[in-house]
């Protein structure tokens, strides 16, 4: 800002015809001059967005102190005034009003909530989704112990069926072992008995032969 001062300082005395090497104490006092509201004599308007208020009075009073005709230290002023007015506003700009930051924030915070609300309402329905899932899992797997015990129940049934028939079985089978047993003994003595007579027949008919 001091540099541009200076420039606007130098141009404004070349078009009013002074020298434009002014001493260094000058540009100094001009640097080091204080822009508050003690007696305001000015306000600057800066594209009609904010208002800066410049003691235009005291300035052109100090240039006048050191050895400045009243018009040239009007001009310089007003030279000074556009600088800054210039300066101001493009720190204005780069920088975000506290009203701008408030409405920023606010408009965060309504995104975040509503984020918040959205996640929220999503894992509200995931978890309903995923309970209702879980129900009906566990539903299914009730139904297939169920299934399980009935089968284990058949196949008990069908366990102790097929050892009554085997026993069934054994017992027969012994049943018929042992009358197949007492027919091969009565066999044999049939078949003893029938040796016996037909051997005493032939002794008899070889006797009567002889």
């Amino acid at each position: 800002m001091a540099a541009a001062a200076y420039a606007a300082c130098k141009r404004v005395g070349q078009q009013l015809g002074t020298n434009p090497r002014i001493n260094s104490s000058l540009f100094g006092s001009l640097v080091s001059t204080r822009f508050d509201s003690r007696s305001v004599s000015q306000l600057v308007n800066s594209n009609g967005k904010r208002v800066f208020l410049v003691d235009t009075l005291a300035l052109v009073r100090r240039l006048e102190s050191q050895g400045l005709p009243s018009k040239h230290a009007e001009a310089i002023t007003d030279a000074i005034i556009e600088v800054l007015n210039d300066s101001l506003e493009n720190v204005a700009q780069s920088f975000v009003s506290k009203a701008q930051m408030q409405k920023i924030e606010m408009t965060q915070d309504a995104n975040l909530a509503k984020f918040k609300t959205e996640v929220q309402s999503s894992q509200g329905h995931h978890f309903s989704l995923l309970q209702h899932e879980t129900e009906k899992l566990k539903g299914d797997i009730e139904k297939m112990r169920s299934e399980l015990r009935r089968i284990r129940d058949e196949l008990s049934n069908q366990n102790q069926e097929t050892t009554n028939l085997t026993n069934k079985l054994d017992r027969e089978i012994h049943a018929l072992r042992a009358q197949l047993e007492a027919a091969k003994y009565d066999v044999i003595k049939y078949c003893i008995g029938t040796i016996v007579s037909i051997s005493a027949v032939g002794l008899a008919v070889v006797r009567i032969i002889m």
